[in-house]
């Protein structure tokens, strides 16, 4: 079971802390099976995420990620609230955000301080125009804003054309590197063909979130084509670990995203690294970019390691998918190419696919403030200030898979993703009338405030012991 850990955590580079008052120990955890409660009460679904799925006996379905609290998945960012009749008009689903002096990542280099210790969850920034509260939660609003707009409708004859299209490049660039054959020329094919796969990988991301099937028995045996067979990605692997980052995004202790593996991403967890990260995190920022070249490698080694985990669903099958795709992909190459440049197109292709994954993902949430210890603020709020939204036109949305609205994907993460872009002038104005922080930047300057993140991360480690 998860443990928050011993005392109270630090949470700022000065080293400051604070104690979390008892009335505010009340939200759910991500441990596995560890729910945190303090009355007899049910999950109030409904305000956390329009899209769960329920059965004829009211539970939440076992599998996917279109909604977070689901009956075999313990990551759940909603608390467990007491029933609707025993709730006092107009509480919010979460307690009043505790994280004081939360850095909010912003255009400057210096992150601005937003104090949020002295507010409800429900009070607006400072100087911000009050607005008028008509009972329930400011998500449950928005979603209802969101929904008479019509942007959860599933959009059918958009991934039937995009799936396609995908599928054609996939094929397309596979026939491109039979027909090059023994060429120095076929290392561009194996360029064309890392798009290809990220492609594909943001496909699977978004059949993960029941944004294309209502069915989670289409969702998955879609995604695991797309992912295992595919591009050689265990999709069971991938699925809880982006259910857990989407129910508690950069929470230092329940966000894999941020934990510290190689990088460091807070002082805090600087001055607490060891062994490679320790090395590594001096000089952090200078090497993102050339450690995304491993990243597609991590992504085939850690879906081979997930299959010693018992829990894994569909385990045989997922094996089976996946070492048909390695089988089928190095068959290929060393049957149509001498070993030499077999090796130089199976490290120019999964180098450049990590740098194009991690160029995508890079921008949502690297640099925004990270959470710790009982920071638990409201459902809303929580995947708001720790996104980052990326503004472009239609390249941007192509290249990006729609992720460069990150922030309404948080909030409604199976949302279609071309209804993203409608959403974001609703969620944008609903946030400025909370008066909740809200950023959107331009690609290359989101680069730029992750990459300062994480030099600023490292400091600790660059001190003179």
């Amino acid at each position: 079971m998860h443990s928050p850990g011993p005392g109270p955590r630090p949470l700022n580079e000065s080293g400051t802390s604070r104690s979390v008052p008892d009335n505010q120990k009340r939200a759910v955890h991500a441990g596995k099976g560890d729910l945190v409660v303090d009355a007899p009460a049910t999950i109030d679904c409904d305000a956390v995420d329009p899209g769960i799925k329920k059965d004829k006996n009211g539970k939440q379905g076992s599998e996917g990620i279109s909604g977070y609290e689901t009956r075999e998945n313990p990551y759940a960012p909603a608390r467990v609230l007491p029933p609707r009749g025993q709730r006092p008009d107009g509480e919010d689903p979460l307690p009043p955000p505790v994280a004081a002096g939360l850095r909010v990542a912003t255009a400057d280099p210096a992150p601005e301080a937003v104090p949020f210790a002295d507010r409800s969850a429900g009070a607006p920034e400072p100087g911000a125009t009050p607005r008028h509260r008509s009972g329930g939660s400011d998500f449950a609003r928005l979603a209802q804003r969101i929904k008479e707009a019509g942007l959860m409708r599933r959009r059918p004859f958009y991934y039937v054309v995009r799936m396609a299209l995908v599928a054609v490049f996939y094929v397309a660039c596979w026939a491109a590197f039979l027909f090059v054959g023994d060429s120095w020329w076929t290392l561009a094919v194996g360029a064309a063909l890392a798009l290809a796969f990220g492609q594909v990988a943001l496909v699977a991301h978004d059949v993960a979130h029941r944004q294309v099937f209502r069915l989670t028995r289409a969702s998955a045996l879609t995604g695991r084509i797309a992912g295992n067979l595919g591009i050689g990605m265990g999709y069971g692997w991938w699925q809880d670990k982006h259910s857990r980052h989407h129910a508690n995004p950069n929470h230092e202790e329940l966000d894999p995203d941020v934990s510290p593996d190689i990088l460091v991403w807070s002082q805090a967890q600087a001055r607490e690294a060891k062994g490679v990260a320790r090395f590594v995190g001096r000089s952090q920022a200078f090497l993102f970019f050339p450690l995304l070249t491993l990243e597609g490698f991590n992504l085939h080694v850690a879906g081979v390691r997930a299959l010693a985990d018992r829990s894994l669903k569909q385990r045989r099958i997922e094996g089976t998918l996946l070492f048909a795709h390695f089988i089928v992909y190095l068959g290929v190459l060393f049957a149509v190419l001498p070993p030499g440049k077999a090796v130089a197109f199976l490290f120019v292709h999964q180098c450049l696919f990590g740098v194009y994954l991690g160029s995508i993902f890079a921008p949502n949430h690297k640099g925004m403030p990270t959470l710790t210890g009982e920071d638990r603020p409201d459902f809303l709020r929580r995947q708001v200030l720790t996104s980052r939204n990326v503004h472009g036109g239609w390249f941007t949305d192509l290249a990006l898979g729609g992720l460069n609205y990150q922030i309404e994907h948080h909030l409604f993460p199976n949302m279609p993703s071309p209804n993203l872009r409608r959403a974001q002038a609703i969620v944008h104005a609903y946030c400025e009338e909370l008066g909740v922080h809200y950023l959107q930047t331009g690609l290359i300057a989101s680069y730029g405030q992750a990459l300062r993140s994480l030099h600023q991360a490292g400091a600790p480690l660059r001190q003179p012991a």
